[in-house]
């Protein structure tokens, strides 16, 4: 304890690295005919909101086997999770506590999250860094932004602009857990003054730090660029193939206690008679993801640029998981005989599938002068995808059963459709006035049958939805340069959300979840010099009718989420930065929070009985809401060697909006160190080799994990609570070794 607690204080004294990640790039929305994106999205440094912007050079370095989320891990309010416990496969971020669903993901201004689960499955999109230019990261509502409602933060990538030059780059990987990753990149430059093409192949895998947790990874991207006087085109194809070995079971404190932290339960079948534990080898999840995107930038006069994006995804995937003693009816299969005896339950292999489209198009018509900015944007976008499921495997079958045999079937579709006007305006030099205003609607239908089993029905869940949203989301505020190296900011902003797929097939069949409402508040001040910058963020967001779960189950037994009528988050978010000519830099950011739900009814039910117990709370934590989270780098550079040291504290969290200390996750400090040398051979334009080391102090930890609580009656009649918990435990030391050759 006294060791952490030092650690802590070492961390907090020095707090640093991020804002040379903010001033890596300074964005402008008017758009480059020579950088084909739609940049409408995009905060720029006049813009009052609180956002981050990261460059290539700072992806390149980190960029050496983890997921897209460890690469933006030390940005303001973010907090990374991986199911693995090494930074590959299933990972996710949180932004000031609103997970993946609620934050908002385009590439060149093209939506990515899922349009039913809203979550962006970044094991889908393997190694999209090495294909980035920068990443602009806004926190709270931000600014109109096309696709899923930003709920929490939005995240902005712009693919790579064109090399004027051939070039050709190879790059490679080897660690713990048998970590690795390969990387090619070629280009042609500009041909014949107008063309180009640049193509990137990538393959990552690991073992993975928990037991049977190995992913592994392909990945591509292709671009083909016009480029003329006044007009753009760029075509883009990336894309990626999965297969990762479930990992999302976690284990009890009692679990690790008994086998150990990397315990995994996900595909357990049996014990032999030797104490051996066998598990299902095809506990795989499997998907195929492609994007294209036709990018067409034209520039009317010096003032006036249209933007046009259109855009295609095409996913297709599934999993397999070993279920044990499974009612065979839930499965539509008929019960069978084993020397006379019915058997109406037994173990099976299914196969739960997808096979999804996604596609549209987005706009933006940008005009600039002196001293207003405006554009006029917006994207209508179609999703269709079909949900199935069939039965591999039965233990001991003796009826019929076909290789394709299906139990669920059904399909979902979603029209998303915006317009959005913004504008800046500048009515002296040092005052920046902004408004921003978005109609959006949807229109969301499922249909078919479910693979819960309903017992009441004893048949499968039907699923007749059909849903209409209208959101109008205004955004103000204003900026003022005080001088060179002060400048304060405010800002209000709307923004809505409509539920998930999960919200309404986990919710009671018989009443429908409501959309989500937040109201940002935002206020900044930044101060800048030559070698030191630091700012502050106040930040008031307010929820209406946020979804939430609150331990209540639906009519088939599953985990429901319910609106509740008031929550927030309040926090301020610090930043500060030095860099000194010698070549020593130091950054560090940290946030402090108070995140509530003002009035929440909890929900129990009897293990025999199933009779509800109903707990109120007033002023109750939102899950998975660390009240500060810190981040500190020291670095140095010199004559091609580079030495980082980046920490990042988290401290404790609620698994459930219940705030008991059996559902907590603990503060954990976790340090990394980077080390790189970069140098020049005959006939090689550069040679870097680097050494990561994470988790140096071998910090026991968990970053995410679930919980829940139940009661049972005694023969007195009394009510006795319990509650259970389960963990994501994270890889103590570890290492991986680089190397990147540019020809």
């Amino acid at each position: 304890m006294k060791k952490r607690t030092l650690r802590c204080c070492l961390a907090m004294a020095a707090l640093p690295s991020l804002l040379q990640a903010q001033e890596a790039v300074s964005d402008s929305l008017h758009t480059s005919l020579q950088e084909v994106e739609i940049t409408a999205t995009r905060a720029t440094e006049l813009t009052p909101v609180a956002h981050t912007n990261i460059g290539k050079e700072q992806l390149q370095k980190m960029n050496t086997g983890v997921d897209f989320p460890y690469l933006v891990a030390t940005t303001p309010s973010v907090v990374t999770t991986s199911d693995a416990g090494a930074g590959v496969g299933y990972t996710s971020l949180r932004i000031r506590g609103t997970d993946g669903t609620r934050i908002n993901v385009t590439t060149n201004g093209i939506p990515v999250n899922d349009a039913e689960s809203h979550n962006v499955f970044w094991v889908n999109m393997p190694d999209i860094a090495s294909s980035v230019k920068d990443i602009q990261i806004q926190r709270g509502a931000g600014t109109s932004t096309n696709g899923a409602g930003s709920f929490g933060a939005s995240i902005n990538l712009k693919t790579d602009k064109f090399n004027t030059r051939p070039y050709a780059s190879l790059g490679a990987s080897y660690g713990s857990f048998n970590t690795h990753k390969a990387t090619i990149s070629a280009g042609t430059g500009i041909m014949r003054d107008h063309w180009a093409v640049d193509l990137r192949l990538s393959k990552i895998g690991s073992d993975g730090y928990i037991e049977r947790a190995s992913t592994k990874l392909h990945s591509f991207y292709l671009q083909g660029a016009y480029y003329g006087n006044s007009t753009s085109i760029r075509l883009i194809a990336f894309g990626g193939k999965e297969q990762t070995y479930h990992a999302w079971n976690y284990a009890t404190k009692e679990e690790m206690e008994l086998y150990g932290r990397r315990y995994n339960s996900c595909g357990y079948m049996f014990t032999d008679d030797n104490g051996i534990a066998h598990y299902y080898d095809g506990q795989t999840d499997n998907y195929t993801q492609t994007n294209t995107q036709l990018l067409i930038d034209h520039s009317f006069t010096d003032n006036l640029d249209l933007n046009i994006g259109l855009h295609y995804t095409k996913g297709d995937g599934y999993y397999q998981e070993y279920k044990s003693n499974r009612k065979l009816k839930e499965y539509s299969l008929q019960p069978f005989f084993v020397d006379g005896e019915e058997i109406k339950k037994s173990d099976l292999v299914r196969k739960k599938a997808m096979d999804n489209h996604f596609g549209g198009a987005v706009f933006a018509l940008t005009y600039k002068n002196d001293k207003v900015t405006a554009v006029a944007g917006g994207g209508a976008n179609r999703y269709y995808g079909d949900h199935f499921g069939h039965v591999l495997w039965v233990k001991n079958y003796t009826g019929e059963l076909r290789p394709d045999h299906e139990y669920y079937s059904n399909n979902g579709t979603k029209d998303d459709a915006n317009i959005y006007l913004k504008a800046e305006y500048r009515p002296i030099e040092c005052l920046n006035i902004y408004a921003d205003a978005q109609y959006r609607h949807i229109a969301y239908r499922i249909d078919g049958n479910n693979d819960k089993w309903n017992d009441a029905t004893d048949s499968h869940q039907q699923l007749a939805i059909d849903e209409k949203f209208n959101f109008f989301n205004p955004k103000a505020g204003v900026a003022w340069q005080i001088n060179s190296g002060n400048r304060l900011f405010a800002s209000v902003g709307v923004a809505h959300k409509e539920p998930t797929r999960n919200n309404y097939t986990d919710g009671k069949l018989h009443e429908s979840p409501t959309a989500e409402r937040l109201i940002d508040y935002e206020l900044g001040y930044n101060f800048s010099s030559k070698l030191f910058t630091a700012g502050a963020n106040i930040y008031f967001m307010d929820y209406k009718d946020q979804l939430v779960l609150t331990g209540e189950l639906n009519e088939i037994g599953e985990p429901l989420a319910a609106n509740i009528p008031s929550s927030y988050r309040a926090g301020i978010e610090l930043t500060a930065a030095l860099k000194l000519p010698c070549g020593f830099a130091w950054s560090a950011n940290a946030t402090f929070s108070h995140n509530r739900i003002k009035d929440f009814t909890e929900v129990l039910y009897d293990d025999d009985t199933y009779e509800k117990w109903e707990i109120r709370h007033n002023d109750t934590p939102i899950a998975f809401s660390p009240a500060v989270v810190a981040n500190n780098t020291f670095s140095y550079e010199w004559r091609g060697i580079e030495a980082a040291l980046q920490s990042q504290y988290v401290s404790k969290q609620y698994m459930s909006n219940y705030g008991i200390e059996e559902h907590v996750l603990d503060a954990y400090f976790v340090t990394n160190l980077r080390l790189a040398y970069s140098f020049k051979l005959k006939g090689v334009k550069n040679i870097t080799v680097g050494a990561t080391i994470y988790n140096i102090f071998n910090e026991e930890y968990e970053n995410n994990g679930y919980a829940g609580s139940g009661y049972y009656t005694d023969g007195d009649g009394n009510r006795h609570r319990y509650n259970y918990a389960g963990y994501a435990a994270q890889a103590g030391i570890n290492a991986i070794g680089s190397i990147n050759i540019e020809l």
